[in-house]
């Protein structure tokens, strides 16, 4: 072949790859710029239906809300019958707001999530608050187990001084009736337990509570934990919400639909939630699955209503962190490894 022919077929063979190649370059670019399109279309359209919640959920939460404060307001003057009534339609109205509060956090900014816990909280204050004025009841708890035959405690006396205070974290839960509660308080170095029948559908509180382990069985309506040191506290499903505040160095284990921790440190927490846990001023929380298990552990999760296969244990939301798109240094997700397996009696 002539060399000046084959210089010119080998340039054209040159020319055209590289425009096949710019080609190809052009419609990647092309195929990018519609991607991007689409990507930001879709994420305003998003952003566009959080908003439109989240104004669906702030309407509707105010309208509950106006009309549980003025369920409440009209109690006053009504007689024993009349109160009675409200205070559980107002009760049931709070429970279900909450339950609404839950289903719609995964779209609530922070700020909105905060005010409606605030709210609520104002509302439940309120409820216990005519409920102590309106309806008083005895005070009822269980203690702790007697360790032998022998104990017999000793009788209590119904009526008390009339300059006597009430003691601290006496053992009642706020806005709940004393005969639903059960609680620990006050103790050391102790092992303690609660069968399903004493804790079902009742308020539980432990408080004050230094290197105790402490088992409770069954499906309590609520839990409160106050002033723990050095525990281990295990507990079955909670039907409602776990409640946790001053605690360190402990291990805690529960499932339950919503958890608050205030005021904690150097503390694991074994959970199943299925809505959204919620720390503030903690540090050195950290978090895992619930690994619990006893033999009556499938009847508690049917009892409670906890869905078993919605698990959010490690979505926290940290209130006094709201750096968009930075962890929170004050929780975290504790390592496989360092997983505890065993948990013993």
């Amino acid at each position: 072949m002539d060399p000046t022919a084959e210089v010119g077929h080998e340039n054209g063979l040159s020319g055209e790859s590289g425009a096949a190649k710019m080609q190809e370059r052009l419609q990647k670019r092309h195929q990018a710029r519609i991607e991007e399109v689409e990507r930001r279309k879709e994420a305003k359209e998003n952003q566009s239906v959080a908003e439109e919640k989240g104004e669906y959920f702030s309407s509707t939460f105010a309208t509950e809300q106006a009309c549980v404060e003025e369920l409440l307001s009209s109690c006053s003057g009504a007689d024993r019958a009349a109160v009675t009534q409200r205070l559980e339609e107002a009760t049931a109205r709070t429970v279900q707001l909450q339950k609404f509060l839950n289903d719609s956090m995964l779209f609530l900014t922070q700020y909105k999530m905060r005010q409606a816990q605030a709210a609520l909280q104002s509302l439940q204050t309120s409820i216990a608050e005519i409920r102590e004025k309106a309806l008083p009841k005895k005070k009822f708890a269980f203690g702790a187990r007697s360790k032998g035959p022998g104990n017999v405690p000793a009788p209590v006396s119904d009526a008390a001084p009339p300059d006597a205070a009430p003691p601290a974290d006496s053992g009642e839960v706020d806005g709940a009736d004393a005969s639903e509660q059960c609680f620990f308080s006050n103790m050391d170095d102790e092992f303690l337990t609660k069968t399903s029948e004493e804790i079902q559908k009742r308020d539980v509180l432990l408080s004050h509570l230094s290197n105790c382990k402490v088992r409770l069985f069954g499906s309590p309506s609520t839990l409160h934990l106050k002033h723990i040191d050095s525990c281990e506290i295990l507990c079955g499903p909670v039907s409602t919400s776990v409640f946790v505040d001053s605690c360190r160095n402990s291990t805690l284990a529960f499932a339950c639909q919503q958890l608050r921790t205030h005021n904690t440190t150097d503390t694991q927490v074994y959970l199943h939630v299925t809505s959204r846990a919620i720390v503030e001023d903690c540090h050195r929380v950290s978090v895992a699955p619930f690994s619990w298990s006893y033999p009556t552990l499938d009847e508690d999760f049917t009892a409670s209503g906890l869905d078993r296969d919605r698990n959010n244990w490690s979505q926290v939301d940290d209130f006094n962190w709201l750096a968009a798109g930075i962890p929170s240094p004050n929780w975290s997700i504790l390592p496989e490894a360092d997983r505890k397996t065993n948990w013993g009696p």
